[in-house]
This record gives C-alpha cells, structure tokens and sequence, in this order.
C-alpha cells in the first residue's frame, strides 16, 4: 500500500483507540483497504458489506475480516443495531454516509446521497463519529497516488436534548461537512504536489476541488471558511 500507491495518511491521532464511528467518502470499492491499512494492527474497522456479498464463497472471508450484511437501499434495522452493539464493545465501525460510490461509469439504482446511518450509530452508542476522507481510489489504474485523512470527531454534545432522528440529521449535515473539508485538503494537496513538477512555464490551474466547485456554478471556499 505504502509502496505502490505512495499511502500518505492524516491525523490517525483523531481515531479513539475503541468505540468510536468512522464516517467517510466512498468512490470506490477499493476505498475500505486505505481507511483500515494506516490504523491497522492497533485498531481493525468493521465495516457494513451488502448483503448480497455474503454468498457461500464469499461470505466467511467477509465475516473474518470484520464485514457484516446490510441490504442496501431499504432501513435496515438489524445492521443498525450490529453496528451499535460493536461500538458499545469498544469496537470501531466505518461506514460510508453515501450509501453508495460516489463516481460510477454506469447507472446505479441507488443515488450517492448523505444517510444518517453513521450519526444514528455514534449517537446510539454515546462514541465519537470520526470523519475521514480517502483520495486516489478512483484513479487506481494510473497508480495515482492515494492519501486518507481522519479529522476530529464531530461535535454532538449540544444535541442531547431533541429527538433523535432531529439530531442524527444535524450530526449528519456536520458529518458531511468535515468530510468535504477534509477531501479538500487532500485534493489541494496532490495539485501543489502535481504542479511542483511542471516546468514553472508552465500555467497551472489551481486546486481541482476549487476548480470543481466553480464549474458547478458554486463559489470556492475560503480560507477561513474551512477552519471555521
């Protein structure tokens, strides 16, 4: 991992040694080695693994490694309660509030949209949600370099007195926005990295996450706005 794909990795410090939620983007189905490689053998994620996988073939290699079923697409009552009841025995879970790889060549059923599945967890089991961002996974085949960065736990505290799907949605719009800020950073990274290489003749065109955002008709975020 650290050879081939030149791994740089983030802020492991933010990640509780037990008990805790890690919530993260999803481009790829490669993105669960990156997220787990850097805090492994200390700390083993647990992830969720659609249901589907779990054939006689695949199924006990996916359980060894600390996957456990959800169906996708629907309120899956028991892979939510699995996830809390992990936490609660110190364990760390991941999950990807997208439900789903944000980037695909094809039409998927399911859309890449944020779901409360890792804010209702954190907050169901009283441990800290931790987001993180991955960046790479979708360029695998040029070998692009890949980064991981784990932020601070999202702050919660001040949601303790209203209803509990109120706060999974609010601790979910905080979840997303540190994601987002994170996979900001790796990607502003890997473009001063990229354009330190270049024949300074030649015109660079910033941070692809700014560029991004100005082609989508949405104004790049300051400086102050991400520390804020």
């Amino acid at each position: 991992m650290r050879g081939v794909f030149r791994l740089h990795v983030e802020g492991v410090q933010n990640v509780p040694c037990s008990g805790a939620v890690i919530g993260a983007n999803h481009t790829s189905n490669f993105d669960p080695w990156p997220l787990a490689f850097p805090l492994w053998p200390e700390r083993q994620l647990y992830f969720m693994a659609k249901s589907e996988l779990f054939n006689p073939l695949l199924g006990p290699p996916l359980r060894a490694g600390g996957a456990f079923p959800v169906r996708r697409g629907e309120q899956d009552v028991e892979a939510i309660e699995a996830a809390v009841e992990l936490c609660r025995e110190g364990k760390i879970v991941a999950m990807f509030p997208e439900g789903t790889r944000r980037v695909k060549g094809v039409r998927k059923k399911f859309a890449a949209r944020p779901h409360s599945g890792a804010a209702r967890v954190g907050l169901a089991a009283d441990v800290p949600i931790v987001p993180a961002a991955i960046s790479g996974t979708d360029r695998l085949a040029r070998l692009s370099r890949l980064a991981v960065a784990y932020g601070a736990p999202v702050p919660v505290d001040d949601l303790a007195g209203i209803p509990p799907r109120d706060a999974a949605t609010v601790a979910t719009e905080r979840l997303m926005t540190a994601i987002e800020t994170l996979l900001d950073g790796l990607e502003c990274g890997r473009c001063s990295q990229s354009t330190a290489t270049r024949s300074p003749t030649v015109p660079t065109t910033g941070c692809r996450s700014r560029s991004r955002g100005r082609a989508e008709g949405r104004p790049a975020r300051s400086s102050a706005s991400r520390t804020s």
